[in-house]
């Protein structure tokens, strides 16, 4: 099948970033890449020819004109004319199909010549403003796919984009959509008023579907969700051990929308883990410090919310147990993303991108790749073990330790006053080296590492980084030593302690 190409018209220099975001999203995305290819000018090899012959050449070839205006006009030729106008009045006469994304609100800061271009643009077809390239991105998507679709290439939509089954305007509720626009105004200056009406709102954020509301509409604004998507409920579990057991102490069903789940679901795991309360001496309240981060674990069940297949008859389940919190949700990572890429700087790969706007929006998410990166590095200033990511069958598991090294483990340990002080610095630090355990302990560099050792062997701490200076020692996870702890179960980093929606022995399925 031959691609659909996209030629992308702006000034390079201002909106370079932009650029750059609509070739990765385009490339990124599993649907999209199967259809179109994305042009950079800035791409092109060194070559003979002037540049205004190859650009209105490529607008020539392309499929599809994307033109992203901004506040600068660009370099002008001789006729007092710059490249972007130039690609628009070609795309124009060529009758290519042609997207328009302005850039920000206010027009009085563009360059004069610009602002003439984007009226000429608006007095010819629909254009969107956007503000960032999280909305960029959205729109754009909404746009190819209904490009796909009107010339019959794509005969199925995606999913949270398509009409759902049934469903009006009067099963969404107007009370929860004017939340949301009251809040998207406050923390990320949305252009819609608190007070527009539900029809506008819903065109502006591309969820109606000729006139009908799709998948997302519902699972954002929905008064009863369920009743259309049944299984778009979450389940929390609370057990007592480190195994999916029978009886279950805690078991809650959440419904309602994205926003809602989100919500109850972190508010269950918060209200099950310890905290400690402290005083007022430095302000009025009392500090509250969670033993697990509670932005990291928000961050975790709305990636699950936020990313899941809807499509699948599974639920999204949170199971805390006494060691760790385990999040699953339905759904296999999408390419190129890779466990290994969660760990490093990544973009940001929407499954559900009609359903992230509105979560950014509500500044429930960020849509910069950086979760998982937020997730690792709020438990590494908490000194616990990094989370793990994990891809079952077809579900997508997070693993967020809890510190099981309380006062009453440590104190059934036979550690030295050395090593008790090492366990305590890596409480406060998360981490420790041989160096800084020698300077802690005044311990001379074979005691020290024979020290460190025995706290490996018994199970404490676990190596991390590179051989030489780059090792260090932080928490392991439960069990995950060779040592028995006193009062643990083990479960090491490579086991399966148990599948949510599997039909092991004493679990709960979906």
């Amino acid at each position: 099948m031959a691609t659909i190409s996209i030629f992308i018209s702006s000034v390079q220099k201002e909106l370079a970033e932009e650029r750059r975001a609509v070739k990765a999203f385009v490339e990124g995305d599993a649907l999209l890449r199967r259809y179109f290819t994305v042009f950079l000018f800035e791409d092109l090899p060194a070559a003979d020819r002037r540049a205004d012959e190859v650009y209105l050449d490529e607008v020539d070839r392309c499929a599809i004109y994307v033109g992203l205006f901004g506040n600068d006009y660009g370099y002008e030729d001789k006729d007092g004319v710059a490249p972007t106008e130039r690609e628009f009045d070609r795309a124009t006469l060529r009758a290519k199909p042609r997207l328009i994304f302005v850039k920000g609100t206010d027009d009085k800061v563009r360059h004069p010549k610009m602002r003439t271009l984007v009226r000429k643009a608006g007095d010819q077809l629909i254009r969107r403003r956007i503000g960032s390239v999280p909305d960029l991105t959205a729109a754009l998507y909404a746009s190819l796919v209904e490009y796909l679709e009107r010339e019959g290439s794509l005969r199925t939509r995606p999913f949270d984009t398509s009409a759902c089954p049934d469903a009006t305007i009067a099963d969404l509720s107007e009370e929860k959509l004017r939340w949301f626009l009251a809040r998207a105004r406050r923390e990320r200056q949305f252009a819609l008023a608190e007070n527009t009406p539900p029809q506008e709102a819903l065109t502006h954020l591309n969820l109606l579907e000729r006139g009908m509301p799709t998948h997302a509409a519902v699972l954002l604004f929905g008064r009863q969700p369920q009743r259309f998507l049944l299984t778009s409920e979450v389940k929390c579990m609370h057990f007592h051990g480190t195994e999916i057991r029978k009886p279950i102490p805690s078991y809650h069903v959440y419904k309602g929308t994205v926003f809602d789940l989100v919500d109850q679901a972190t508010d269950f795991v918060m209200s099950k883990i310890t905290r400690a309360v402290g005083t007022r001496a430095q302000g009025p309240e009392a500090p509250v410090e969670y033993e697990l981060p509670e932005r990291a674990v928000a961050e975790a069940i709305v990636n699950a919310v936020a990313h899941r297949d809807y499509a699948s008859n599974a639920s999204v389940q949170v199971s805390l147990f006494s060691d760790r919190l385990e999040i699953w949700n339905p759904g296999e990572l999408p390419p190129p993303l890779t466990m290994e890429r969660l760990r490093v700087p990544h973009p940001s790969i929407p499954r559900n991108p009609l359903i992230a706007d509105p979560l950014f929006l509500a500044r429930y998410i960020e849509k910069a790749g950086t979760g998982t990166l937020d997730m690792i590095a709020l438990f590494q200033e908490a000194g616990l073990p990094e989370p793990e990511f994990r891809q079952d069958g077809g579900m997508f598991v997070q693993t967020l330790w809890r510190q099981w090294l309380t006062a009453e483990v440590l104190a059934g340990l036979d550690l030295n006053e050395r090593q008790r002080k090492g366990v305590l610095e890596v409480k406060a630090r998360g981490r420790i080296g041989n160096t800084e355990y020698q300077r802690l302990t005044g311990a001379i560099k074979k005691t020290a590492t024979r020290d460190l050792d025995d706290l490996v062997e018994k199970g404490v701490l676990e190596k991390s980084g590179t051989t030489g200076r780059g090792t260090h020692y932080v928490f392991a996870r439960r069990g995950a030593g060779k040592g028995d702890i006193k009062g643990t179960k083990g479960t090491s980093p490579g086991s399966r302690p148990g599948r949510p929606d599997g039909d092991k022995k004493g679990t709960k399925g979906t």
